[in-house]
């Protein structure tokens, strides 16, 4: 299965969910491979494995075969192909090519058999990069941050997604959306939740991810917070998530 983390609003914990969330499959023997869109390659750096010559940049060039850039990780089962600065120039080079859109689902066809998860981490905007990424993807997980307009930016995103569902995508699903950065004492962070529970329902996932320090801090560290700091609130809301991505998964395979 191949999942876009998505959300055109930067600092709302996508890297940090693709990242954690990864790790946390991993570690219970689910292949994983992360693919990093962003420019900023964030999601390389949380792992120690930024490098611009074996990037996804250099596949969509021609350089390397996809297959080259797949690094392996010091977590076991898990994967990543590097994201790097050029890749923000991918948006111009590639805008005259009529497949744009499907260059990244070309690509990476043939690795959905080789992982059980293939997450790929977007940069924060609605351009050629997020709607190749959710091109080639089965499903889209959204991260939202508990503040004030997060709804809005929310359905600007749900109508992209479904723009994509309608021309390029028919079978791209909504795998859910998980609240970040939740701040418990906080009102507006309750507001928020209600908010999004009495709209999107069930698609929001049960557990919310806390406002920690240290999910800031361990990609300093070339490390998840689960590595890190595995008994820290980030993390174990990270482990709890994990399970419940495999609860939907599980009921989504029998319908």
């Amino acid at each position: 299965m191949i999942i876009t983390i998505a959300n055109q609003k930067g600092g709302v914990g996508k890297t940090t969910t693709v990242v954690n969330l990864a790790t946390a499959l991993a570690s219970i023997d689910k292949k994983a491979l992360i693919i990093d869109m962003d420019p900023q390659y964030n999601s390389s750096m949380s792992f120690d494995s930024y490098n611009p010559d074996l990037s996804i940049y250099k596949v969509f060039s021609n350089t390397i075969d996809v297959n080259e850039a797949i690094q392996k990780s010091q977590i076991p089962n898990l994967d990543v192909i590097s994201a790097c600065e050029d890749l923000a120039a991918a948006e111009y080079e590639l805008a005259d090519d009529e497949n744009r859109n499907f260059l990244l689902k070309n690509y990476i066809a043939n690795l959905k058999q080789s992982y059980d998860y293939i997450f790929i981490d977007t940069p924060p905007t609605l351009g050629l990069l997020t709607i190749s990424s959710l091109t080639a993807s089965d499903e889209v997980l959204i991260p939202v941050q508990c503040e004030f307009f997060a709804l809005e930016g929310l359905s600007k995103l749900i109508k992209t997604i479904d723009a994509v569902k309608n021309n390029l995508n028919p079978n791209l699903k909504l795998n859910g959306i998980i609240l970040t950065m939740y701040d418990k004492r906080n009102s507006l962070s309750s507001l928020i939740e209600k908010e999004a529970r009495d709209y999107f329902e069930t698609n929001v996932y049960k557990f919310n991810v806390p406002r920690n320090v240290t999910l800031s801090e361990a990609p300093s560290h070339g490390l998840p917070a689960i590595i890190y700091d595995l008994k820290c609130s980030g993390s174990q809301a990270y482990i709890a998530l994990a399970k419940e991505f495999l609860e939907r998964n599980s009921i989504n395979d029998t319908r």
